[in-house]
């Protein structure tokens, strides 16, 4: 499971007088990012969580943006740090939102991260909590694409790793993509990412 989740970023255009500047600072981690300009973004999120305290989207951002780069990440004291912010962030989020599906999807990947990383290590540490997290964002939203993508995803990197059919998992793949596309994000600023990602995985089960 390691591999770059692919990431819709909603650019924001048209940038008016009406924004706050919650939206305009969003707007603009949102473009840097976009630039590939991954410190200045994540420094633009942590500037818009601290002065926009009940907001709990800059503190997922961070967790996500440390979570992405963790993926690839061979030294683990550097992977340690990063999935530490991830996790702190995290937390920060919880408090402000509580029993929302994309932090516990998130927290999922965080936890994932660990387990891509040494298997052996964490997969027995974080495994069934992976699984639980993923059931619990289902049943809070079943409509949300990522939580029955991440899930499906899940499962068959589980049952590849046990040496069982992953095929049963395709069809919750297809499943997945069929929300993604009727899915509707709260807010340009909301996640919406996913659906690339769902349609490599479904791809490869054709093959």
């Amino acid at each position: 499971m390691k591999h770059l989740i692919t990431i819709v970023l909603l650019l924001v255009v048209g940038i008016t007088s009406a924004q706050t500047n919650f939206e305009k600072g969003m707007s603009k981690a949102f473009e840097l990012w976009k630039a590939d300009k991954w410190d200045e973004a994540e420094n633009m999120f942590e500037r818009i969580a601290k002065a926009d305290a009940d907001q709990w989207l800059p503190n997922y951002y961070i967790a996500q943006m440390n979570s992405l780069k963790s993926w690839s990440e061979k030294d683990e004291t550097v992977l340690k740090a990063q999935l530490d912010k991830a996790q702190e962030h995290l937390d920060i989020a919880m408090t402000k939102s509580e029993d929302n599906p994309e932090l516990i999807i998130m927290q999922a990947q965080v936890l994932t991260n660990w387990v891509a990383f040494d298997g052996m290590t964490y997969g027995m540490k974080y495994g069934s909590k992976v699984s639980q997290l993923y059931a619990k964002a289902l049943e809070l939203a079943p409509k949300n694409p990522r939580a029955a993508f991440c899930k499906a995803e899940w499962d068959m990197g589980s049952a590849k790793y046990f040496g069982k059919d992953t095929s049963p998992y395709c069809q919750d793949i297809e499943a997945s993509i069929e929300l993604f596309d009727t899915f509707k994000a709260e807010s340009d600023f909301h996640p919406n990412w996913g659906k690339e990602r769902a349609e490599e995985v479904s791809a490869a089960c054709k093959e």
